[in-house]
This record gives C-alpha cells, structure tokens and sequence, in this order.
C-alpha cells in the first residue's frame, strides 16, 4: 500500500515534522478538530498500564521520535534508553530528557536494522522492555527486525510494538480498500479476474481519497506517502512474533473511526466525540476492521 521513494530516506521525513510531533500526545487537543486526530495520545495510555502493570524497570525505545514517551516512563523511576534515526527527533528527544531532569546520554542516534548502531546501550545488560513506535511501516525486513529487537531485551521481558492496520481498509472504502482487495485477498486471483473486480470496485468506491501525501503541506519536504509506509495484516503479525519466540501475544486497538474517514467532514465534531468515546471499547475484535493502528504486547519467551 506504499508507492515510496526508495531514494527517500524516512529520517528525511521525520526530521521535517520533529518540532510538532509533540502535539500528538496532548490532551488538550483531543477535541480540537483544526487538528489531526491525536490518536498518539490513546497508544501512551495503552503503554502507560502495560510497563508500570509489569513492573518493568530498565527499558529501550527503538524510534525515540521528540521523547514524549520515554519522558513519561521516565517519570515513573523506570531507567530509560532510545535512539532513533532520525537526527532532529534525537535532538528533540535529548532536550525532552534534559527538562525533565533525566540523562540527555540514555539518546542516540541508532538504526534497529544495524546493530552496530545501537549496542552501546546493551553494555549494562539486556532491558527488561522496549518500545517501538512508528517504526514498522518503514522497514524493509520485518523478521531482520523483530529478531534484532528480541536480542535486546532478556527473556521474560515485554516489547511494545505499533503497527499500522491492513484490515481497516475494508472499511476505509476508499483506494485502500481497492488495494487490499486486488492485491491482498485476490492476489493469487487470474489477472482477467482481478481487472474485473478492479473496474467493478472503482465504480463503487472513493478512490480519489485519501489523496497522497507526497510533501508536507507548506514544506518540500517529503510526506509520509513519499517514504516506505507499508501496513500490516494482524493474523500475519501474530505469526511473526510466534516464529520469534515471542508469547502472550495480544493486540491492542487504538485510533478507531466510528465511520468511513471519508465522512468526517460532515460531521468532524461528533466524528472526533464517537472516535474518542470508541478508543477503550471492551468487544477487542472490532479494532480489527475500524481501527488504523494496533500495537503487539508480548513476552519473549524464557527466564
């Protein structure tokens, strides 16, 4: 679902949206609909009762972003670590630490496809937890990472994983559901089939929208359609961390839609008010088809 620039580089993109990526977390703006949906916010909470539940005591943030989250783990008298790869979110993140009267030298730059990045911070052993935030749509090899990230942390410990949902396209409606649809479900489908379904669902659906983010507006700076920003299927995602030894698996939902995204407009303050109220609903299989993101908690197996 991605058509990415392979020249591209992600950090390129989140250099350029580092000094407002706080506002994802901000409470303050959950209802703000001049704003984007702050769905971040939902995803901290979820992290929040997970690690201080565990009692988890030493942990590693791959993707630190601005240091937000690490920050308020920080808080808690956890022992926080984290890099990132992108140079102005480690800056960001340094000065986050810094005013928050943590150590500014727990960040660094560092890329959880190459080791070599990041095992300075394994010299006072393995972590008890890590987190990874916005950082799977963007990697090449997922098992590369997965496995790199399990050598982190020892055994009996938690990770804390985001990924963005490839379910949610069969409600989106949208070119996304036609993608899904062709390439996903059918993709083992004649092509003579496939061209017909393709014709059938662009007669139904809005597959103008979204409309692609190839720079961020007011910027040339690439946007986030412009960098490799694939989703994932859950069912495959499970699977991947069983193959890792990974246990206790369970998918936490956040950032749903009470309806099509494209109907927001219509009604954006009752949208956000639904979306919101929806974001701890109890039935957990309805996240798999109106929410946009999940997150992996599981274990790694051992002790």
């Amino acid at each position: 679902m991605s058509n990415a620039n392979p020249e591209i580089s992600v950090s390129s993109y989140y250099d350029a949206v580092a000094n407002h990526y706080h506002e994802q977390y901000q409470r303050e703006k959950l209802y703000d609909t001049s704003r984007g949906y702050p769905a971040n916010y939902f995803r901290l909470q979820l992290l929040l009762n997970s690690f201080i539940t565990k009692g988890v005591k030493r942990i590693i943030e791959v993707g630190v972003g601005e240091g937000t989250p690490l920050a308020t783990l920080g808080k808690t008298g956890i022992d926080v670590w984290g890099f990132d790869i992108s140079q102005e979110m480690v800056k960001k993140s340094k000065r986050t630490m810094q005013e928050n009267n943590m150590n500014p030298d727990h960040i660094f730059w560092g890329d959880v496809q190459d080791p070599n990045t990041y095992v300075q911070a394994l010299k006072g052993g393995l972590f008890d937890g890590l987190m990874a935030m916005g950082v799977m749509p963007h990697v090449e090899n997922d098992d590369m990472v997965i496995k790199n990230m399990s050598t982190m942390i020892r055994p009996g410990g938690s990770v804390f994983i985001e990924f963005r949902n490839k379910l949610f396209s069969l409600f989106t409606f949208n070119r996304y559901t036609v993608d899904f649809i062709l390439n996903d479900l059918l993709r083992d489908v004649s092509l003579e089939v496939r061209a017909m379904v393709a014709k059938d669902l662009e007669s139904r659906l809005r597959i103008d929208i979204p409309p692609r983010l190839n720079t961020i507006p007011g910027s040339d700076a690439p946007g986030y359609d412009a960098i490799l920003s694939k989703f994932h299927n859950p069912f495959e995602v499970v699977e991947l961390f069983e193959k890792h030894d990974f246990e206790d698996i369970q998918l936490l939902w956040y950032h749903y839609h009470p309806a099509m995204p494209y109907l927001e407009e219509q009604l954006p303050e009752l949208f956000r008010k639904e979306a919101v109220r929806l974001e701890h609903e109890p039935s957990h299989w309805r996240g798999y088809f109106l929410c946009s993101a999940f997150v992996v908690e599981a274990v790694k197996k051992g002790k």
